[in-house]
């Protein structure tokens, strides 16, 4: 603090005695002194009118509280009726598994009919699509009030994606499921166009001839392509070297189309997986013949719904998904089920930099899973009779 007291008089006297800094200073002794004893890098620093190091950092911590006001000021501009909406996003999303569409009814393929009757009720329950990768890496954005909800499909069935010729012409088949899902989004804006397509083998949706054009208008659509293994193998029996090197394969296979796209979510053939952890940890990451890959989630086979990725029992490494039937445990299980425990179901704030849930479950709060995200709490008022 003395130091600077000196600098201050010594900034005074200067700006008092002299119109520039290279002017003669003339003051009695004491004062002379004074200067003396300021660092040269101070001196510079009046003569050049800049910041001395120690105002920097004031300077600096000046700037992060302006941005936490400015951050507190736009969570304020997006302040919602907290009763009304009673935001939860703490609570459950399903990651809905589909195959194959047809005309009947089967344990792996649902009728086109259910599929587009799913969409609509899905639709009016408050239901909105986001990505996987959103999803896992806790980047919802969905509406508030609204839900959200990840579509993925399994195996590259040509019911999922199929190119039909009419008139002469090559178009998307309308009753495919990439199809169903475009048309509904024409009619519902607010219903994004995003499911996750997870492909093995050589011939994915079996048109051979088109599966350059199919990749590439998947990922110009802003959909996505996840891994299958190359070979629909079971991966739990095979060794850490085949394990590592199925995955590899693939990814060097849709690269061969898609040289940029980072493939890095893996659907578990069958759903199994190695038992022990030694050989699970190659579902993530590995090499083989000079691939490298890095999955941030691997996801088992369809029956209930998974965590909030910020809930503490998110586990990216096995992700719940629902069955997309009408069976027991299927979308049409689970659909009354929140209908029924709205409490249960995720509900959005509307805003992507904060995660608003109830009092009460603030505890399920994983906070090390928030990152820049802000965590807010209420109370839900008990309503009058």
């Amino acid at each position: 603090m003395k130091k600077y007291a000196k600098l201050t008089m010594a900034m005074i006297i200067s700006i008092v005695l002299f119109s520039s800094c290279a002017a003669i200073i003339k003051v009695d002794d004491k004062v002379q002194d004074n200067i003396k004893e300021i660092d040269e890098t101070v001196e510079e620093a009046i003569c050049e009118n800049e910041v001395p190091e120690n105002t920097k950092l004031d300077s600096s911590q000046a700037e992060k509280d302006n941005e936490a006001v400015e951050k507190q000021e736009k969570i304020e501009d997006k302040e919602i009726d907290l009763q009304k909406v009673k935001p939860n996003e703490a609570g459950q999303i399903m990651v809905v598994m589909y195959h194959g569409l047809g005309d009947t009814e089967k344990t792996y393929v649902r009728t086109r009919e259910n599929f587009k009757e799913d969409l609509r009720l899905l639709y009016e329950k408050g239901y909105r699509p986001i990505s996987l990768k959103d999803y896992i890496n806790n980047e919802i954005d969905t509406e508030a009030g609204k839900t959200p909800v990840v579509f993925t499909f399994d195996d590259g069935n040509i019911t999922d994606f199929n190119i039909i010729e009419e008139d002469g012409e090559k178009k998307i088949d309308p009753e495919s499921a990439i199809g169903i899902l475009e048309d509904f989004n024409k009619k519902h804006e607010d219903f994004n166009l995003e499911a996750t397509f997870f492909l093995y083998g050589e011939n994915p949706f079996r048109q051979k001839e088109l599966i350059d054009y199919k990749l590439k208008y998947i990922i110009d659509k802003g959909m996505d392509i996840g891994n299958h293994t190359k070979g629909h193998e079971n991966l739990r029996s095979l060794s850490a070297i085949d394990i590592q090197k199925t995955i590899a394969k693939n990814i060097d296979y849709i690269k061969g189309y898609l040289p940029k796209y980072d493939m890095n979510t893996l659907s578990l053939p069958y759903g199994a997986r190695p038992k022990s952890e030694e050989k699970r940890k190659y579902l993530f990451k590995g090499s083989f013949d000079g691939t490298i890959y890095n999955n941030i989630g691997a996801l088992a086979v369809g029956w209930k719904p998974e965590h909030s990725s910020i809930h503490k029992k998110f586990d990216y490494k096995y992700i719940h998904r629902v069955h997309g039937s009408s069976e027991k445990f299927g979308i049409r299980y689970w659909l009354e089920y929140f209908d029924n425990n709205p409490n249960k179901r995720y509900i959005s704030d509307g805003d992507k930099d904060t995660v608003t849930v109830p009092e009460n479950l603030k505890e399920v709060v994983d906070e090390n899973k928030l990152g820049e995200r802000v965590l807010r709490t209420y109370s839900i008022e008990e309503e009058s009779e």
